[in-house]
């Protein structure tokens, strides 16, 4: 079955007890089934991830990147956190795996601090998803599903 990842940045194991009134009271665990809900819906199975440490975060980039060449996904909706505002590595490692990503944000990052408004991860995103909550998620999910079939 041809997967689609999930990823997820620092700090997002600490949703629905961080700043609920920025983020919301929902957990990534309850993140994490949804996701599969609507991966199941479009026949994918899901991988789902984590992690606070940016290495690890591209050596997950560089794993997908080829599971996309070799047909085995159709790419990642990431959630990359702070790291959006700091990360060129992330951003190399997104164009050099070639992975199709779409950026995703719980809140409307061009709607709090001037910091918030540059993305490292945008100029190498197939889509960006802002401000739409946790639904974001699998809009993001179903977004990439369609555009995979496009082809692009």
């Amino acid at each position: 079955m041809t997967s689609v990842l999930v990823l997820n940045g620092p700090n997002l194991n600490l949703l629905g007890t961080r700043k609920p009134e920025v983020y919301g009271h929902t957990s990534l665990a309850d993140v994490e089934k949804m996701c599969r809900s609507e991966a199941d819906k479009l026949d994918l199975d899901l991988v789902f991830r984590q992690s606070n440490h940016e290495g690890q975060l591209i050596d997950w980039i560089h794993e997908f990147g080829r599971e996309v060449k070799d047909g085995n996904s159709i790419g990642a909706v990431y959630n990359p956190g702070a790291h959006t505002h700091t990360s060129v590595a992330l951003h190399d490692a997104i164009e050099g795996a070639e992975l199709p990503v779409i950026e995703l944000h719980i809140s409307n990052v061009h709607n709090r601090e001037e910091f918030r408004h540059h993305s490292f991860i945008s100029p190498v995103a197939r889509g960006i998803v802002v401000g739409f909550g946790v639904l974001g998620y699998t809009l993001a999910i179903n977004g990439l599903y369609q555009l995979s079939r496009q082809g692009n």
